[in-house]
C-alpha cells in the first residue's frame, strides 16, 4: 500500500509538461540533508486506484504529466500505479523521482517516460547543479534511457 502526503500542479520538476507531482510518503533512503523529511513517516492518505483516477479528473487536461515523488519503499506499486495512469488518461505521460542510484531489479523503465534516479546529495546539489548526482532520464519505447539533466540548466 502506497500513501502519500499530498500532491500539486508544477512546472519544473520534468522539462516541458505540467505536471501533477504526487508526494509519496514512507521513504526508506535517510538522504543526508533530506529536503522532505515529512515524506520519511509512513503516514498520510492511501493512494489507490480510485483515488488516483479522482485526482486524474479534477484536473482534466490541465495537466501533460503525473510524476510519483518518491515511493523508494514500494517502486512495483508506484509502476503499476503508472499504468493505471496511462489506461485511464492514455495522453498524460509518467514520471518517476527515485531517490535509489539505479532501477530496482525487476522495474522495467518502460513502466514510465521519466526516471530520475540518485539521492539527495546535498554538496552536489539538484538536477540543475552542474555538480549533482542526480539524474533525470527520458524512457525510449524499447527502454532506454536518455539522460537528460541537461534540460534543468539555464543556458
Amino acid at each position: 500500500m502506497v500513501r502519500y502526503h499530498n500532491f500539486d500542479v508544477v512546472f519544473a520538476e520534468v522539462p516541458g509538461e505540467t505536471t501533477l507531482a504526487v508526494n509519496i510518503t514512507g521513504c526508506p533512503n535517510r538522504c543526508p540533508g533530506c529536503h522532505s523529511p515529512h515524506l520519511i513517516a509512513d503516514r498520510g492518505d492511501v493512494l489507490d486506484d480510485d483515488t488516483l483516477r479522482a485526482l486524474l479528473e479534477r484536473y482534466g487536461r490541465s495537466i501533460t504529466c503525473v510524476c510519483f515523488m518518491g515511493g523508494d519503499a514500494a517502486p512495483l506499486e508506484i509502476a503499476r500505479l503508472a499504468g493505471v495512469v496511462r489506461e485511464f488518461r492514455p495522453s498524460l505521460k509518467t514520471g518517476w523521482y527515485s531517490g535509489r542510484p539505479e532501477l530496482p531489479a525487476g522495474l522495467d523503465p518502460r513502466a514510465f517516460d521519466y526516471v530520475k534516479l540518485g539521492p539527495w546529495d546535498e554538496a552536489r546539489g539538484p538536477l540543475s547543479s552542474p555538480t549533482t548526482n542526480q539524474r533525470l532520464y527520458r524512457i525510449a519505447s524499447d527502454g532506454q534511457m536518455e539522460d537528460i539533466t541537461g534540460l534543468f540548466r539555464r543556458k
